[in-house]
């Protein structure tokens, strides 16, 4: 048929081309990818209709814009990842008889399914569910849809005992379809879509762990036995992102955390980090270089309580939206709640409102690293990742209207600058609009948008959607930097506020004399510090860069000839303000440079009888197996240019210490 072919009546299907091709009547989506050419026809697996994804077996009975989806497009892995959760029930159910499937979706990397089963499932029967699977998908079963009455839907799972699939479907709104998918003789309440058959799924997933999970997430629930899988387009990405899954167990930041002795955490302060000297002093550079520069783009630091009454929290609109998430405690003498601060910027407005500011005091940079508490669930804690005492690198810019995006270009070129010194270059902006739960009307969140977009726009940022993600008070941005390995970390934020001023009654005098209304943008560069610095140990897998490392370079000797040498370089060191140590002990200097090695010490300074009568040090870089021989003046000169912070501003370095 002609891509310009028109006919009376009948459909028509514009392609993603602009084509259009027009069918005497109701087309399915395999017959419009027939209609195209045998392979098209051969590789598709879904279709998008006006946008949405729909199986190619479904009957377009008017005028539609479509898009064939075939497995090198992105839409595929959700569709793969989601005909494997069907599989993989299907697997289970054959195998292990009497256990009842509730609920399978797919995920950002795979699939799992929940199952009821009163024999816990081993490491041994996920080898046989992917045998099993495997053979389903050999025999390329039909994914059939269908559509059944409620009651039925009903007396046909009760009479199999799934129990929880009657739940569902009793739960569902009184006009919702009951969608069923087939295949062979499987089947299982579900929207869909799903592919045209179990063998469009290949052979690239995997089975990877088993787990717990409460039914519909509430611990008052039943526990029910989850297993995860992962699936992907090709066999090469597959492998690709096992590797990944290797490479970020050998980077955990909780293993190296406890390997360098950086930092740890106990069932006492759970969500809480114990810093260690060496971390703490990860901690301290990272604060001092950012303090230098927030110095340079005219920013002043404050200090805000860590506890406020309740009613502050009320005015500002957080304890409506926030309070599940919020530490509190009763003052019994006064009969007052308080609230332990679980964010900085109602603080920051009470700072902006003593005195009288005018416009020519705008637009005003506050910054604090602020210490906050957050009543995260205990089961979502990990590690610094996700903690409920965290550090913001925080601050608010108080400007008119006028100065949004000259304010929001700055904050944009600041942060491209920092994440480029922590050896991030990779990164990119979603913008998240208006949530469905928010303070302020539709004018004020349309000005709000309108200026964030012209800012970041104007920034010269390329940035995607990010539907309904803004916070309740207004339109952020969100930066999210990709690491070593290809993982993507949102860290950095924007956003627009022009309702809590009001709501805090924070206000200027203007040019001509009447009181105004300051715009707030709240922003964060590293997010918190914590999370931060798991990225960043992560990131290097603890081979931190020398001006970062909390160890720059430890003195090492060959034989006690060279002690008093060794302590001539380690007071050059000191002089030098470098942070390291000293290492004297009567032993063999490869086991003290494996022993630094594996402590991740960027740099040891070898020296023995000869280097002493030298006056030379013996530099061994970490991970290079030839080392670099140097006159001490010479080897201090360029440890301190590879350790002085991105900004010059200097570091408290840590004193000399003569034990390993």
């Amino acid at each position: 048929m002609d891509t310009a072919q028109k006919v009376g009546g009948g459909v028509r299907i514009t392609l993603p081309d602009g084509a259009i091709r027009a069918f005497d009547g109701p087309v399915t989506g395999a017959e419009i990818a027939a209609s195209i050419s045998k392979r098209l026809a051969r590789d598709a697996l879904a279709m998008r209709v006006d946008g949405a994804l729909r199986d190619l077996a479904t009957r377009l009975d008017g005028d539609a814009r479509v898009e064939i989806v075939t497995r090198s497009d992105d839409d595929a892995l959700a569709l793969i990842r989601h005909d494997c959760a069907h599989i993989m029930a299907q697997a289970v159910q054959e195998l292990y008889p009497g256990t009842q499937v509730t609920i399978g979706p797919a995920i950002d990397t795979g699939f799992y399914y929940d199952f009821a089963r009163a024999e816990p499932f081993t490491p041994e029967d996920l080898s046989a569910i992917d045998a099993r699977m495997r053979e389903i998908v050999a025999a390329d079963l039909p994914f059939e849809r269908e559509v059944w009455e409620r009651d039925a839907a009903i007396a046909h799972f009760r009479a199999l005992g799934e129990l929880y699939k009657v739940e569902l479907i009793k739960d569902l709104p009184a006009d919702e379809v009951i969608s069923i998918y087939r295949q062979g003789r499987w089947l299982d309440l579900c929207l869909g879509p799903h592919a045209p058959s179990t063998g469009k799924v290949g052979t690239a997933f995997k089975l990877m762990k088993l787990a717990g999970a409460y039914w519909r997430g509430d611990s008052k629930n039943e526990m029910l036995q989850r297993i995860y899988g992962t699936a992907w387009r090709t066999d090469a990405e597959l492998a690709a992102y096992l590797h990944r899954l290797e490479e970020a167990e050998r980077r955990d930041h909780r293993r190296l955390g406890r390997e360098l002795g950086l930092f740890h955490f106990q069932e006492e302060a759970a969500g809480s980090a114990f810093w260690h000297a060496k971390g703490y002093q990860l901690w301290r550079t990272i604060e001092a270089y950012l303090r230098g520069r927030l110095a340079e783009a005219g920013y002043s630091e404050v200090k805000t309580p860590q506890v406020i009454d309740r009613s502050l929290w009320e005015a500002s609109g957080h304890w409506e939206k926030f309070r599940d998430n919020m530490f509190t405690v009763a003052d019994l003498e006064d009969g007052k709640v308080l609230a332990i601060k679980p964010m900085n910027c109602p603080g920051h407005v009470q700072i902006f409102r003593q005195g009288v500011k005018s416009y020519r005091d705008l637009p005003h940079r506050m910054a604090e690293f602020g210490s906050c508490h957050r009543k995260e669930p205990s089961g979502a804690l990990h590690g610094l990742m996700r903690v409920r005492a965290f550090t913001q690198d925080d601050a608010h810019i108080f400007c008119t209207e006028d100065q949004i995006t000259s304010e929001s270009v700055a904050f944009c070129r600041l942060l491209q600058d920092v994440y480029r010194d922590f050896g991030f270059t990779d990164v990119t902006v979603k913008f998240s609009d208006r949530p469905a739960v928010r303070a302020g009307d539709d004018a004020v969140w349309d000005r709000a948008e309108g200026a964030l977009k012209a800012a970041v726009e104007a920034a010269g940022l390329p940035y995607t959607l990010n539907p309904g993600e803004g916070a309740f008070y207004g339109p952020k941005l969100e930066f999210v930097l990709r690491d070593a390995i290809g993982r993507d970390w949102q860290c950095g934020t924007l956003q627009v506020d022009f309702v809590l001023p009001e709501r805090l009654d924070a206000e200027y005098v203007g040019e001509d004399g009447q009181r105004r209304r300051p715009v707030m943008l709240h922003r964060a560069i590293l997010g918190s510090m914590e999370r931060f610095i798991g990225v960043l140990i992560e990131h290097y897998a603890g081979r931190l860069p020398v001006w970062l490392a909390p160890v720059q370079v430890v003195v090492a000797t060959i034989t006690s000839d060279g002690d008093a040498y060794a302590h001539e370089v380690a007071a050059a060191l000191k002089a030098a303000n470098l942070r390291h140590s000293a290492d004297l002990r009567n032993e063999k200097i490869n086991l003290k440079v494996r022993e630094h090695s594996l402590q991740k010490v960027p740099v040891i300074a070898v020296v023995g009888k000869r280097e002493a009568e030298r006056r030379e040090v013996a530099l061994r870089w970490l991970g290079e197996k030839e080392q670099e021989v140097l006159a001490l003046d010479v080897a201090v000169d360029k440890l301190v240019a590879l350790g002085r912070l991105p900004t010059g501003t200097p570091v408290d370095s840590a004193p000399a210490d003569p034990a390993p």
